[in-house]
């Protein structure tokens, strides 16, 4: 338990908030269907855009479905999702990133071109074409979004690593006859853990954002599955009414994404 307290102080505070941030959307991802008074797909009410009450405690949508419960079943698919493609484009991006500073100039040169072909295509773009192509499954998705922003996990953590690189304690481990894989993963990455996690959490944004514009343009999440994207798409007709079908899942968006850039930036200062 010590061990844990003291584990628990030498990370940075701005690190902790990040982290506490991201866990407690996790955790409603997790725990939050659980939690649903009523199954996704059920009609509670012949009325439409419905208004708050006690049987529907944020109203109901354009079918008479209980929004609370659809909206915690949309956090959970736009929070899984986007966590495990950013999971993925990260932990590639990253190790790319640093492998390409301690291998030959070849190496980078190949993956350098590479990765400037992917950044010079649109985002949107590219995840409309790839998603047409291979379809609107969870899994394409996954990988579309991994690999549009794997580019930009490498060129930050290849800047952040190549002046790592130059320190004495590298020339120190290659002098003791260290392994690459050593280097990178003992001496290279623990010293950029805080900016790269900065890093991860804009990432995460993005991918929010890129999946919410896919499931409005109807490419993203398919039923019976829903996303926050899908919600604010098929409740869209509910806005001359300002119901809270339309209402909520927007500004659940804004919360998850302007939270975590708050908490950014604050723990950049």
């Amino acid at each position: 338990m010590r061990d844990l307290f003291a584990l628990r102080r030498k990370i940075p505070p701005g690190t902790r908030r990040i982290l506490t941030l991201l866990s407690a959307w996790l955790l409603l991802a997790l725990l939050g269907p659980m939690l649903a008074p009523h199954p996704p797909g059920e009609i509670i009410s012949g009325e439409v855009f419905g208004p708050v009450s006690a049987h529907a405690w944020l109203g109901t949508d354009y079918l008479g479905r209980d929004l609370c419960s659809r909206l915690l079943w949309g956090i959970r698919y736009t929070v899984a999702i986007c966590m495990m493609s950013t999971a993925l484009s990260c932990c590639a991006g990253i190790f790319l990133g640093i492998a390409t500073t301690v291998t030959p100039v070849w190496v980078e040169r190949v993956l350098g071109r590479l990765m400037d072909g992917l950044l010079s295509i649109p985002s949107l773009l590219f995840a409309l074409l790839v998603v047409a192509t291979a379809g609107e499954s969870a899994p394409a998705l996954i990988l579309t979004m991994a690999i549009i922003y794997m580019p930009g996990s490498y060129r930050t953590s290849r800047a952040l690593a190549l002046r790592i690189v130059r320190m004495d304690y590298i020339t120190a481990a290659r002098a003791r006859g260290e392994t690459r894989s050593f280097i990178i993963l003992w001496e290279i990455l623990p010293n950029m853990t805080d900016p790269l996690l900065s890093d991860i959490g804009l990432r995460f944004i993005y991918a929010v954002l890129l999946l919410s514009n896919l499931s409005f343009l109807g490419l993203g999440v398919q039923p019976p599955m829903v996303d926050l994207g899908s919600l604010v798409r098929e409740n869209i007709l509910g806005m001359a009414y300002g119901a809270p079908a339309v209402v909520v899942p927007t500004l659940v968006i804004a919360l998850l994404t302007v939270g975590i850039n708050l908490t950014l930036d604050r723990g950049r200062v």
